[in-house]
């Protein structure tokens, strides 16, 4: 895309591949050719990962979750990115990555657990290649680099890619995992979802330059791409992967998009933004672009649309069942997979809970 077919209001150096009205664009140093049938499942992802934290987020303020980290607006950065890996490929999140989780195969319902107190993680990492959520901000960074060096030193023809938010940017483990990462020439893609707002904090207080600039200062390349366009963040995902195992290092990935809705279902929004900005970013929804493309090129008619509303509407009533029939654990599972061996100072600690149980049985 060049700065003449640019919006006025677009980001600079942002590669888009699909404008918010839905009109196709080239680029040239990233394009991709999608038949209909993939434009029309990547149109699937979205709204029904859309539909998983929406109803997510209904489910919470029914009491049924302790608490939940929506995406709303950020579908197109995760489905697109999450789309472009192997199965081969690691994914390392942190605690918004339901996109790519769905791409990855986790059942949303596991993710749900998770917030409703009921499991520890819900799913097995080696099973589906996605990490469990961290919510230490900015660790799974180290972890991920950790992986990828693994990677590297076992001849496998495989990639990390990590997730992280702009706030998470400023934290020490993301810029260590940064150099080793380059150091050591790791298989490895830094992607940043810059949301523009970490909690309450704007993007302005986390840099005075483009995040996607920082990593010239490690010493491997950084692309911005419109995080809203899942035709770019595919097409730059899979040439950042693709580097990545071919020996060329990592790559780090500033999907430009927005936070639609709170932080956190405790989070209240209005009271540190503006809501003409929300209004603004609205007109990018990253589901309605896609849908216009196929409206446009008559790729796809009302009732395929239709059929996708009514596969959404059977996916949340199918997770608000199963969400609510999920059986309480035992409390003393919580000591059940802290070590792999047995270990002093956790029997001393499950002997210590047992007996303060016992307390309300008496």
């Amino acid at each position: 895309m060049t700065d003449a077919s640019r919006g006025a209001d677009a980001p600079p150096e942002l590669v888009q591949l699909l404008t918010p009205e839905g009109e196709r664009v080239e680029h040239p140093d990233y394009d991709i050719d999608l038949t209909p049938e993939e434009v029309r499942s990547l149109y699937r992802d979205l709204v029904l990962v859309r539909r998983v934290d929406l109803e997510a987020v209904a489910l919470q303020r029914h009491g049924e979750l302790g608490i939940w980290a929506s995406l709303l607006g950020q579908e197109a950065a995760q489905i697109g990115s999450g789309r472009a890996l192997t199965d081969a490929d690691m994914a390392f999140p942190t605690y918004r990555e339901h996109g790519v989780a769905w791409c990855r195969g986790v059942d949303p319902v596991k993710l749900l657990g998770l917030f409703r107190g009921v499991n520890h993680g819900g799913w097995d990492p080696a099973e589906h290649n996605f990490h469990l959520y961290t919510i230490v901000i900015g660790s799974q960074n180290l972890h991920a680099v950790g992986y990828a060096m693994g990677i590297q030193r076992d001849g496998t023809n495989s990639a990390a890619i990590v997730y992280f938010g702009d706030g998470a940017s400023s934290q020490g483990d993301v810029n260590e995992s940064f150099v080793w990462a380059s150091v050591f020439n790791a298989p490895i893609v830094f992607f940043c979802q810059n949301n523009q707002w970490a909690i309450s904090e704007p993007i302005e207080k986390q840099s005075r330059i483009p995040l996607y600039r920082r990593a010239a200062g490690f010493g491997f390349p950084g692309i911005r791409v419109d995080g809203n366009d899942v035709f770019a963040c595919l097409a730059v995902t899979r040439k950042a992967l693709e580097d990545a195992r071919s020996g060329q290092g990592p790559t780090l990935i500033e999907a430009f998009t927005y936070r639609m809705g709170a932080h956190t279902t405790t989070d209240d929004p209005t009271r540190y933004r503006v809501a003409s900005e929300l209004e603004a970013w609205k007109l990018k929804d990253p589901i309605e672009r896609v849908k216009s493309y196929l409206f446009k090129n008559e790729l796809a008619d009302q009732a395929f649309f239709d059929s996708i509303d009514a596969e959404a509407e059977d996916l949340g009533a199918d997770l608000r069942k199963r969400c609510t029939e999920m059986p309480d654990p035992d409390p003393m599972e919580i000591f059940e997979h802290v070590y792999a061996l047995p270990h002093s100072l956790i029997e001393e600690e499950r002997k210590a809970f047992a007996a303060y149980l016992e307390g309300f049985q008496s």
